[in-house]
């Protein structure tokens, strides 16, 4: 397909790791404690640190195709520079990551807090994400 050989894939890449990196300041400093509370994970049980290197390249992979989607989208629109970026990062994450994530939660009965953690670190990596694709031009 002609659109991906548009894309700038650097761009793509720095886009995932910025929205990586926001992962590890959201869960790590920010949002630690609530987190674990909501999520009702007991940090001492030793079968919560097998497989993390998996679930964070997994995790890591789920971040560079939603990046790849909003290279796509930026291609296709025509999304230049900071503002256009930040707003396409604010549309995909609320109209696709964030609502996403509210489904399964009122289904999975899970807290409004958990959701709004959640769902904030989804809106804003999303920003992230698209704020470098777009002005990496």
């Amino acid at each position: 397909m002609h659109i991906f050989s548009s894309i700038n894939w650097i761009a793509v890449l720095v886009g995932t790791v910025g929205y990586f990196m926001l992962g590890a300041l959201w869960y790590s400093f920010l949002f630690k404690k609530k987190w674990i509370e909501y999520s009702r994970i007991d940090m001492s049980d030793p079968n919560m640190k097998k497989g993390v290197a998996a679930i964070m390249f997994g995790s890591f992979i789920m971040m560079l195709i939603t990046s790849a989607g909003i290279a796509i989208l930026t291609e296709i629109i025509g999304v230049h520079g900071l503002a256009e970026g930040f707003h396409l990062g604010l549309l995909t994450g609320l109209c696709f990551a964030f609502t996403s994530m509210a489904i399964n939660m009122l289904y999975e009965k899970k807290p409004t807090g958990l959701y709004f953690i959640n769902g904030g670190y989804q809106l804003l990596g999303n920003i992230i994400a698209a704020i470098i694709i777009a002005c990496w031009k």
